[in-house]
């Protein structure tokens, strides 16, 4: 069984003790450090290099999108997770750009944190437990527009099943649902199923991907 390091970021000490001993009931997790800011989280990834850094965002007052930028410059192969009281569409959007892999707010449960920590070692997956208030409002341009059965295959593909599941569940030929994606992406622009996925949920098209607790 494979370990993965966590590295919590908070400027509590007493939420990061708590999320420590959460993980730490679950023998696939190894907490390898805590960090009280941004700073203080580069100094301990440019040493240890962990898997997962769980990052608070507002407490210590810096730029969580900036520090997103340098965690990932520091160790590319670090996974960013969000985990903040604080949510809104521009800052959700920034996040992601800045290449987060998930956002979770305070209120999840420890089986929704887990199971976030696990699901993003999947390079296709990113997990939001957000609010609806976190998806952005209409702007006046022109609304992309997906069918029933596109909206289908992409609640199905932001659930990982792969294109031969989704056949299946739809009643369809691979080949179809290939066909569904390809229509997918070109309306929204995007250039992978996780972009796709990222795209419809931030404009409401599809609900935000949600672990299962």
């Amino acid at each position: 069984m494979t370990l993965r390091t966590i590295l919590i970021v908070d400027s509590h000490t007493l939420v990061r003790q708590g999320v420590r001993e959460i993980l730490e009931e679950d023998d696939r997790l190894k907490v390898v450090g805590e960090a009280g800011n941004g700073d203080e989280a580069l100094t301990v990834v440019a040493d240890l290099r962990p898997d997962v850094v769980l990052l608070e965002v507002g407490g210590s007052g810096q730029d969580p999108v900036t520090t997103v930028r340098r965690i990932r410059r520091h160790s590319p192969a670090t996974k960013v997770i969000i985990l903040s009281m604080q949510e809104g569409p521009e800052l959700l959007r920034a996040l992601l750009e800045a290449g987060i892999r998930g956002y979770l707010l305070k209120t999840v449960s420890r089986n929704e944190l887990v199971a976030a920590i696990q699901a993003v070692e999947d390079p296709e997956r990113i997990v939001l437990s957000v609010s609806r208030r976190s998806l952005p409002e209409d702007d006046g341009a022109q609304p992309v527009q997906l069918t029933e059965r596109e909206r289908q295959v992409l609640e199905l593909t932001a659930r990982a099943l792969t294109n031969r599941q989704i056949a299946n569940r739809l009643s369809l030929t691979e080949a179809t649902v290939k066909r569904h994606l390809r229509n997918i992406f070109a309306k929204l622009g995007a250039g992978s199923r996780l972009d796709a996925v990222n795209r419809a949920a931030l404009a409401g098209l599809i609900d935000p991907p949600r672990t299962k607790p």
